[in-house]
C-alpha cells in the first residue's frame, strides 16, 4: 500500500503531497491524522500542500468513509478534537503553524479541499483546476476555515455566492476574483510553487514566521471558537434528512431530493 501522505524535502523546503488518487485525494481519518502531524511535526521553512495526479488536488471528506449513513467513527480523532476545542484538529495544525504554507492546486479543490486550499498563505493553481465550497450541496455548514478566511480572501459578496450556491469556479475565474495569486499550466504547477517556496525559503526564518503570526494576530478571527460552532453546526446539519439525502444520492449516482428537513 502506498504512502497516503507523501513528503518530499527540497532544501528548507517541504512538499506534502497528499496521495490517494484513486479517491481523488479525498480525506479519511488516517490522512486527516497523517496531515496534522506532518505539519505539526515539520521543521521546514517553507511547505508546498498539493495532490497526486491531475485530476485533483483535494475532493474533501471521503463520502463514503465520513459522511454516509453507518460511516465508521474515529475514536482517535475524536480524541484529537477534544484538544483543539472542537477545531479540525488538521485545520488547527494548519491556521497556528507560523511555517508558510503554499497550496499548489493541481485539481479539483471541492469541500475540505477547498478549505485546505484557502489555509495556505498563497495559492497557486493549474489552468485546469477548479474550486468549490461546496458543503452547502452536501446539506452541510463549511467548515471554520470557510467562514474566518475566504471573505477576507475575494470579500464577503463573493464569498457569500461561493459558500450559498456551492458552485465550482475554474482557474480563471479564482484568479479574477482574488482566490489565487497565480494560475499556470499544470506543467509548471509545481514548479511555480517551489520557486516562490525557496525564494521564502531564503529569508530569516525567525523573521519570516514573526510575519506570518503576526498576520495571524491582526487578520485572524479565534480560531478554536469559530471551528467549535462550525463542528456544532456541522453534527447538527449532519443528522437531518437532507445531509443523508446528499450523501445517499452521491454513493447511488443520481440527483438527491431535498425536502428542508
Amino acid at each position: 500500500m502506498s504512502e497516503i501522505l507523501k513528503i518530499e524535502t527540497h532544501g528548507h523546503v517541504s512538499v506534502l503531497t497528499l496521495n490517494r488518487p484513486e479517491a481523488m485525494n479525498a480525506l479519511d481519518y488516517p490522512l486527516y491524522a497523517a496531515l496534522e502531524d506532518a505539519v505539526r511535526e515539520s521543521e521546514a521553512r517553507c511547505m508546498i500542500i498539493t495532490g497526486s495526479g491531475e485530476r485533483a488536488f483535494c475532493s474533501g471528506d471521503d463520502v463514503k468513509q465520513i459522511l454516509s449513513k453507518g460511516a465508521p467513527s474515529d475514536e482517535s480523532m475524536a480524541k484529537r478534537s477534544q484538544k483543539t476545542g472542537g477545531l479540525t484538529p488538521a485545520a488547527d495544525a494548519l491556521l497556528h503553524t507560523d511555517i508558510p504554507v503554499i497550496a499548489a492546486i493541481n485539481g479539483f479543490a471541492l469541500g475540505w479541499g477547498a478549505e485546505l486550499a484557502i489555509m495556505a498563505d498563497i495559492r497557486v493553481m493549474a489552468d485546469t483546476a477548479k474550486f468549490g465550497e461546496i458543503f452547502v450541496k452536501r446539506g452541510l455548514c463549511c467548515d471554520a476555515p470557510g467562514l474566518g478566511r475566504l471573505a477576507q480572501l475575494v470579500g464577503r459578496e463573493q464569498a457569500s455566492e461561493l459558500l450559498f450556491t456551492g458552485d465550482i469556479i475554474d482557474a480563471a475565474r479564482a484568479k479574477e476574483i482574488g482566490l489565487v495569486s497565480r494560475v499556470v499550466p499544470q506543467a509548471d504547477l509545481l514548479p511555480t510553487a517551489l520557486g516562490i517556496a525557496q525564494k521564502i525559503a531564503a529569508n530569516p526564518p525567525q523573521a519570516v514566521q514573526a510575519l506570518k503570526a503576526g498576520l495571524r494576530r491582526t487578520l485572524d478571527p479565534d480560531w478554536r471558537d469559530t471551528g467549535l460552532w462550525a463542528i456544532t453546526e456541522i453534527r447538527r446539519l449532519m443528522a437531518t434528512e437532507d445531509a443523508k439525502e446528499s450523501a445517499a444520492a452521491f454513493i447511488e449516482k443520481r440527483d438527491p431530493v431535498f425536502t428542508g428537513r
